[in-house]
C-alpha cells in the first residue's frame, strides 16, 4: 500500500536530521526510524510502508532499506509478517527511550568516574530476535518445555508458600547441593554445597567479585582476544588491564603476577583452544606464590565434541586460589537468570555477604525447578541432547562454508562450543561486516575483543541456535559478500 504525501514527508525530513558525518546511510535509516518510534510519530502496531515505497521515498537502494528493517527487528522495534507487511512492535516505545538518539555513552557531568567506565565498556546483552549468526545462544526451540512446566507446577504444588518468600541469599541448598554434586561428577570440581553461591548472572558474578577482591590500580590479567563482559566489570572497579594473548596453547601467562586472572581454560573465548596442562600448573603456582586469584569462567565446557573435556581448573588448586564461574544460560535458557560459583571456604562469607548488598537472592522458584530437573537427571540427558545436535550443526556449518566458495573467510574448528571464529583479511572486517549485515545477517567483530594494540579481524559465527535449513539459507547469503 503506498504511503500518504504526509507520512512520505516524514521519513524524508526525519532521514535528513539524522545525517551525521562517517554513518552509513543504513545507519541513518535506522537512527530516523528509531526517532521516530521514540517521539510517537508512529503508533503501535502502525503498518510501516514497504521496503520498495520506502526506497522510493529516499532515493536509496532497496538493499539499505530491507537492512534497516532487519536491524530493527532484531533491536525489537517492529515485527515483520509474511502477508501483513512491517508494524511498529509492541513495547517498542519502551526501547525507543532507553535506545534513542540521546542514548548515546557521552560522558556525563553526574556520573561517577567509575559509572562512566562502566558505561564506555558496552552492555552484555543477548538479542531478543535471534537471528545468523548470532553468538552465544543455546537452541531454545530444543529445549524441553512441556517438562519444565511439569516440574514447575509440581514444585508449586509441594512447596508454593514457601518458594513466595525471600531465600537464602547464598542460595536455595538443594541448587547448591545438586551444582556440587554435577560439578564433581562432570568437571572434576573439588568442593561442597557449601562453597556454592548461587546468583543471577555470570556478569553479577564478575561485578561482585571485582568489588571485592579489587582496589583501584591492582592489576588483572585478560585473554586477548577475550571477553568483553569481564573486561568491563574491572575496568569499572578501577583496575589495571594487562593484556595476556592467546596462541594454540592458550592465554600466555604473564610474567609479572597479576593480583587477579581471569581464564577461560576449557574452551577459551572466543578462539575456542584449550588452556594446556603445563600454562595451567604454573597459572596456578603463580596465584600461589604472589597471592593472587583466578576466576575460571567455565562457561560453555558442557559442549565438547570432539575429545572428552579436559577436567576444570579449580580442580588442581590445592591452595585455595581459584574461583570458579559457571551459568545456566548456555545449557537451559537465558531467562532463567542463573549462574553460579565455587569460591575457597574463607570467601564464602564475604561473597555471600556483598551478594546481598546487590540483590538479596534468586528467584525462589526458578532454583527449585532447576534443583529438581538436575537431581531427576532430566539435566544430564538434556547436555547429550543437545551436544549431539550442536555437534551435527558444527559440522553443517563447516561443510557449508567448504563448499560455498567464502575463501575469504578461514573458519576456526573449536572442539567445542555454541559459535566458532573465522579470520578475515587484514582490514577487511568493516567493509565485509557492512555488507553482511545488509544481508540481514548478525556477525560479531573479533577485532573487538582485543585489549592490546596487535589485534585480527574476524567474526564470530554462532551456530547452535540455528536450525539446518537455517544455517544453510545464512551461507548463502554470506556467499553473497564480495571482500
Amino acid at each position: 500500500m503506498p504511503a500518504s504525501p504526509a507520512r512520505s514527508a516524514l521519513w524524508i525530513t526525519l532521514f535528513a536530521d539524522q545525517a551525521r558525518p562517517g554513518q552509513t546511510l543504513r545507519e541513518q535509516l535506522c537512527g530516523a526510524l528509531r526517532a521516530a518510534i521514540a517521539r510517537g510519530d508512529v503508533r503501535q502496531g502502525e503498518r510501516l510502508p514497504s521496503t520498495r515505497t520506502l526506497a522510493a521515498d529516499l532515493a536509496l537502494s532497496r538493499v539499505t532499506a530491507e537492512a534497516a528493517y532487519a536491524q530493527l527487528e532484531a533491536e525489537g522495534y517492529l515485527e515483520r509478517q509474511v502477508g501483513r507487511g512491517t508494524s511498529v512492535r509492541a513495547g517498542a516505545f519502551a526501547a525507543a527511550g532507553a535506545v534513542g538518539e540521546d542514548a548515546g555513552l557521552r560522558p556525563a557531568a553526574d556520573l561517577s568516574r567509575r559509572g562512566q567506565a562502566l558505561l564506555e565498556g558496552g552492555a552484555c546483552t543477548d538479542p531478543r530476535v535471534v537471528r545468523a549468526f548470532d553468538a552465544g545462544l543455546p537452541d531454545l526451540r530444543a529445549f524441553p518445555l512441556e517438562l519444565w512446566r511439569q516440574l514447575t507446577g509440581r514444585c508449586l504444588r509441594r512447596q508454593g508458600a514457601a518458594l513466595m518468600g525471600y531465600g537464602d541469599p547464598q542460595g536455595h541448598a538443594p541448587l547448591r547441593t545438586a551444582i556440587a554434586h554435577y560439578l564433581a561428577q562432570s568437571r572434576g570440581v573439588r568442593c561442597d554445597a557449601s562453597q556454592v553461591v548461587v546468583v543471577t548472572s555470570s556478569q553479577q558474578a564478575l561485578v561482585l567479585l571485582a568489588n571485592l577482591l579489587l582496589d583501584p590500580g591492582d592489576s588483572v590479567a585478560l585473554e586477548d582476544p577475550g571477553y568483553l563482559g569481564a573486561r568491563t566489570a574491572f575496568a569499572a572497579a578501577g583496575a589495571r588491564l594487562v593484556a595476556a594473548p592467546v596462541d594454540a596453547g592458550g592465554m600466555r601467562i604473564p610474567d609479572v603476577p597479576a593480583r587477579l586472572a581471569y581464564v577461560t581454560p576449557s574452551h577459551q573465548y572466543p578462539s575456542g583452544v584449550t588452556l594446556d596442562l603445563p600454562r595451567r600448573l604454573a597459572l596456578l603456582e603463580q596465584a600461589r606464590r604472589s597471592g593472587g586469584w583466578i576466576v575460571e569462567d567455565d562457561y560453555d565446557s558442557e559442549f565438547q565434541y570432539d575429545a572428552r573435556p579436559m577436567p576444570a581448573l579449580q580442580g588442581l588448586d590445592r591452595h585455595g586460589r581459584t574461583i570458579y564461574l559457571g551459568t545456566f544460560s548456555k545449557v537451559l535458557f537465558p531467562s532463567l537468570r542463573l549462574a553460579y560459583l565455587v569460591v575457597p571456604p574463607e570467601l564464602v562469607r564475604p561473597v555471600v555477604l556483598a551478594r546481598t548488598v546487590q540483590d538479596g537472592h534468586c528467584a525462589q522458584l526458578a532454583q527449585a525447578v532447576t534443583a529438581d530437573f538436575i537431581a531427576q537427571g532430566h539435566f544430564a540427558a538434556h547436555i547429550r541432547q543437545m551436544r549431539t545436535l550442536y555437534r551435527s550443526r558444527r559440522a553443517l556449518l563447516l561443510a557449508r562454508l567448504g563448499q560455498a566458495g567464502c575463501g575469504w573467510l578461514q573458519p576456526v574448528a573449536a572442539a567445542g562450543g555454541l559459535q566458532l571464529a573465522g579470520w578475515l583479511p587484514e582490514g577487511s572486517e568493516a567493509a565485509l561486516t557492512r555488507q553482511a549485515e545488509a544481508l540481514g545477517l548478525a556477525v560479531p567483530s573479533l577485532s573487538r575483543l582485543y585489549l592490546g594494540p596487535v589485534r585480527r579481524d574476524g567474526w564470530l559465527l554462532g551456530y547452535a541456535g540455528l536450525q539446518n535449513q537455517e544455517i544453510e539459507a545464512a551461507v548463502a547469503r554470506l556467499a553473497c559478500i564480495r571482500p
